[in-house]
């Protein structure tokens, strides 16, 4: 019998997280988890809470979902919704570097014309003036709930973003990867700063 480097690289992380004791007795996989925690609880919480409490008001509306062409038949593309129909709301700061940080959460219909749920952060590097034209690249960090994956059980994803926009007003997307049938999409949506 055959062992898969999947398994291989599993069990060989156990072994070790089983075996590396520290002086308090702690696991190797233990430090890992209280490090992420305290991080969690000391940068990103606080973090969070700032952008919640102090942000600004922003307002989500999706307009496009783009399948790019060559992976999908035509037929396929013919039967899948590119007008997500939905809306959203955030908050959001911008740092001391004008980069934008954001906390969102919208809904709009999928692909498939169902309902798809989404919560989420998001930072950008931003350039440009929020008085004039700017555009920013970033991430988002969210998790969606839709009905072909999993049934609506909530999932984490991370994407690209990016947006180009005048003043208050911002086009922006996000780009799904994936392989011939699956993934390869465009999203976009309009965003309005109450600033």
């Amino acid at each position: 019998m055959q062992t898969s480097p999947r398994v291989f690289f599993l069990a060989c992380c156990l072994s070790t997280s089983l075996s590396c004791q520290a002086d308090d007795d702690k696991s190797w996989l233990s430090r890992q988890w209280d490090a992420a925690s305290a991080e969690l609880s000391d940068v990103w919480i606080p973090r969070w809470k700032h952008i919640w409490a102090d942000g600004n008001s922003e307002l989500y509306l999706p307009f496009k979902t783009y399948h790019m062409r060559w992976a999908y038949t035509r037929e396929k593309i013919d039967s899948y919704q590119e007008l997500p129909f939905g809306l959203g709301y955030g908050r959001a700061l911008y740092d001391e570097k004008e980069n934008w940080h954001g906390l969102y959460a919208m809904g709009f219909q999928d692909s498939h014309f169902k309902p798809q749920w989404m919560v989420g952060y998001g930072w950008k590097a931003m350039c440009g003036s929020r008085s004039s034209w700017n555009a920013g690249a970033g991430y988002t960090v969210f998790f969606a709930s839709r009905t072909d994956i999993a049934n609506y059980i909530p999932f984490p994803s991370i994407l690209p973003i990016a947006s180009f926009g005048y003043k208050k007003l911002s086009i922006e997307g996000a780009y799904v990867p994936g392989g011939k049938g699956n993934g390869n999409v465009v999203f976009m949506w309009g965003k309005w700063s109450f600033l």
